[in-house]
């Protein structure tokens, strides 16, 4: 506990900010691309609870 009560004299207690807060999601060009990829995914579960992606098949 030593290093970290040092640790904390020099660059002060850890924040942790409003955890009462909701999240802020920005739908930027960023995240818009991310859905756009992850769209031609389906996610599936096997019998042990697994789960895994699996490409949609665009010709059905």
């Amino acid at each position: 506990m030593q290093r970290t009560n040092r640790l904390r004299f020099f660059f002060g207690p850890a924040t942790r900010g409003d955890t009462d807060s909701p999240v802020v999601h920005r739908h930027d060009d960023f995240e818009l691309a991310s859905e756009a990829d992850l769209a031609h995914f389906d996610v599936e579960t096997d019998s042990n609870g697994h789960h895994y992606a699996v490409r949609k098949d665009d010709t059905k």
